[in-house]
């Protein structure tokens, strides 16, 4: 008979702490005589966005603080389009990311771009779906563009289909990046032959995934 067991997690600890806490409640779970875990996962708001920094947002800007995704053009060119300070919330049932742009439409002339410089917000939100051992983003709705039908023509691709997909994460990826570390923390190896992610929805300030995990210990 299996058993249930709920694990407070952030996918934030995943990326940058130390791995002991998590591995620790993991080791304790894959003693018990079960060998399918429900595991209930719950990420902040924080966490998806230092997820969504490290995987699309990565380009330094020229102050070493806001990173940057380039719509167009790159770091050198004099005209070029590009997103910085994504900030993810949650809204009800969706999660939220807002985005800074900045653009520069014209002719580059002597490295200076003569034409348009805009700068503007942007915002678009997604309903959380589970996708095998991914955490997913669908429905993707844009709450807020800007004035320009030049600019829009670039953010609307960008916002409703490119950065859901770079915002996807690999829960089982995480877990077992995790897991090599368990013998340093935990005394035991432990290795995870399967995952599935089998809902997931916001919950406040929370974005809760409910997770089948068989690990083995040794």
């Amino acid at each position: 008979m299996s058993q249930t067991h709920f694990i407070t997690a952030s996918l934030l600890r995943f990326q940058t702490h130390s791995a002991r806490p998590l591995a620790l409640a993991l080791a304790v779970a894959a003693l018990w005589p079960a060998s399918v875990r429900a595991i209930e996962v719950r990420i902040s708001a924080p966490a998806l966005e230092r997820s969504l920094r490290n995987q699309m947002f990565n380009i330094p800007g020229p102050d070493g603080q806001h990173n940057r995704y380039y719509l167009r053009g790159t770091t050198g060119s004099a005209c070029s389009v590009y997103a910085d300070n994504p900030q993810v919330s949650f809204k009800n049932d969706r999660v939220v990311v807002h985005v800074s742009t900045h653009a520069k439409f014209g002719t580059a002339l002597h490295g200076t771009c003569l034409g348009l410089s805009l700068n503007t917000e942007a915002e678009v939100s997604f309903i959380p779906e589970a996708e095998g051992e991914s955490i997913g983003f669908r429905d993707a709705r844009i709450e807020h563009l800007s004035e320009s039908k030049e600019l829009d023509f670039l953010l609307e691709p960008f916002l409703a289909h490119k950065l859901p997909g770079q915002m996807k994460v690999n829960a089982a990826a995480l877990m077992r990046t995790l897991l090599v570390h368990a013998p340093d923390s935990t005394g035991y190896t432990l290795t995870l032959s399967s995952l599935k992610l089998h809902s997931m929805l916001v919950e406040r300030q929370s974005l809760v995934v409910d997770v089948d995990a068989k690990i083995a210990v040794e």
